[in-house]
């Protein structure tokens, strides 16, 4: 079973579960503890909470036990103004935690699940006519929750109050995430891969991931690398869902210190190792 989550006062993450409660012909049930909604369909249960969405460190004991792993209805604020849909997994590279989650701490990534979402996400762009309009892509790993003992997605609307309420956007992201419900486990093959360098919107990541079949699981961007260590490196191998096979370096934004590192961590990590 799927847990999709969200915060109810959160107006993108409210009208894509909204969206789904009707696409999926949800039923509202009682089974959510600490809830304020809670609805469940034959393959998914969908749970709204007061909290913010990054304070979702409770979601394991507050969700039954059939939930294999979590996806979070969410909006992404974009200072610029920049309209997106977005995918990303959760973490803490830095020594400190200001946006929840624990510091130098990563939630677990599921490659597989973001990869299946970003490339639905760019499909619906052209369906719904937003392509162009919003960059489909991967964030960079950020903010809590971290220490939850299952995997962790974050799928969100990017943009201002006018992007988190428009409900063209809702139905983006509720078919991207109802066509997920609707053959889980049978996600088509990739191979999973982490990320290094690249702005926060890792764009060149995300091209490799929409033309070939890298799916990225943790991603660090240039503006962690400051964090970035063997300790680190172990981390966004082993917290994933999907087995890391390689490691995708965009080589511009990384320095030669970094690259050594890198370079000494695969051969010992069995690992491939590619520059982009």
């Amino acid at each position: 079973m799927i847990g999709l989550v969200f915060s109810t006062g959160d107006a993108a993450g409210k009208g894509v579960a909204e969206y789904l409660v009707k696409e999926l012909g949800m039923c509202e049930v009682a089974i959510c503890k600490g809830s304020e909604k809670c609805y469940a369909s034959e393959s998914a249960l969908l749970a709204g909470f007061r909290e913010d969405v990054i304070y979702f460190d409770f979601l394991d004991y507050r969700l039954p036990s059939e939930v294999e792993f979590y996806i979070v209805l969410s909006r992404h604020s974009s200072e610029a103004g920049v309209k997106s849909y977005t995918v990303h997994a959760t973490g803490n590279f830095s020594n400190s935690a200001p946006y929840g989650g624990r510091p130098r701490e990563l939630g677990i990534a599921y490659p597989s699940v973001m990869w299946f979402l970003l490339k639905a996400l760019d499909k619906l762009s052209t369906d719904f006519s937003k392509k162009g309009e919003y960059e489909i892509s991967y964030e960079a790993t950020h903010h809590g929750p971290t220490s939850l003992l299952k995997p962790i997605v974050f799928v969100e609307i990017g943009g201002t109050v006018n992007e988190w309420t428009d409900p063209t956007n809702h139905a983006v992201v509720g078919e991207a995430v109802r066509s997920l419900v609707s053959i889980y486990p049978r996600i088509p093959g990739c191979t999973p891969v982490i990320g290094l360098g690249g702005g926060h919107y890792a764009r060149k990541h995300t091209e490799i991931s929409l033309v070939e079949n890298a799916c990225y699981g943790h991603i660090a961007s240039k503006y962690a690398l400051d964090y970035l260590d063997t300790k680190a490196l172990q981390a966004m191998i082993l917290r994933s869902r999907d087995p890391i096979r390689g490691i995708i370096v965009e080589k511009k934004s990384t320095r030669r210190e970094h690259r050594v590192l890198v370079e000494g961590f695969t051969q010992n990590a069995h690992v491939s190792l590619k520059y982009i």
